[in-house]
């Protein structure tokens, strides 16, 4: 994998760096944030790995600069921020995964080793739902002849509603896809982004699409 590390610890960056090295990996590090959104930008790479605090800005800038220019490319967030808050905000931003430090360079190989078997280049780049249509090269979501403008998070629901339409999908499933991470259980992440995405999908429109199943989960189907 061609791996960008941004890390402004001169300890960790040699050790995660040195190990993703050893396996065969090509890394190109820098330590602010100024260099890791420029790297990011203009070159390709398999995966991103991003320091949380950084010199110069905070390191969701960037995660949330990548996603804006629609790059898809799996990012996987080192901080000291453990709490259960920071987590939230740090994969709402569109990070995939999270890994707090102090970590085993032997975890931070599994994740960077799974997230890199996800699929990222699909054959199907535009998905359709009755009115509802979604480019996913283009990262823009229409319904009708509106435009529909979704945050990362929302668009990443919505896309695996669509891929899964006509099907039930549960709570779980969307917390496993959307954030890759097991919550406690008690959170309403879920809900909350559900319906923050259905008053953008279905609100002023004659027929929903979003649908929940109680006891269930959600469904997102044409109309009958």
């Amino acid at each position: 994998m061609k791996v960008l590390l941004v890390e402004d610890d001169t300890e960790t960056a040699s050790h995660v760096a040195g190990g993703l090295r050893e396996h065969g990996h090509v890394v190109d590090h820098v330590a602010t944030g100024q260099d890791g959104l420029q790297l990011a930008i203009a070159n390709a790479h398999d995966i991103l790995i991003i320091d949380r605090m950084l010199p110069g800005f905070d390191g969701l800038v960037i995660v949330n600069a990548v996603r804006s220019a629609g790059l898809r490319a799996p990012i996987l967030l080192l901080t000291t921020m453990g709490g259960i808050d920071d987590r939230v905000e740090g994969l709402e931003s569109g990070a995939d995964d999270y890994l707090v430090k102090p970590f085993s360079f032997a975890e931070l190989l599994a994740r960077t080793n799974a997230l890199a078997r996800r699929p990222i280049n699909n054959v199907e780049t535009i998905l359709r739902v009755a009115d509802l249509e979604m480019d996913l090269v283009k990262r823009t979501v229409t319904r009708g002849a509106r435009r529909i403008l979704l945050q990362p998070r929302e668009f990443q629901l919505l896309e695996y509603l669509m891929r899964n339409a006509g099907r039930i999908v549960t709570r779980t499933m969307l917390l496993e896809h959307a954030w890759d991470f097991h919550f406690d259980p008690r959170t309403n992440i879920v809900e909350t982004h559900v319906s923050r995405l259905r008053g953008k999908v279905d609100r002023d429109f004659n027929a929903e699409l979003i649908h929940t199943v109680r006891g269930s989960g959600y469904s997102l189907r044409a109309p009958d």
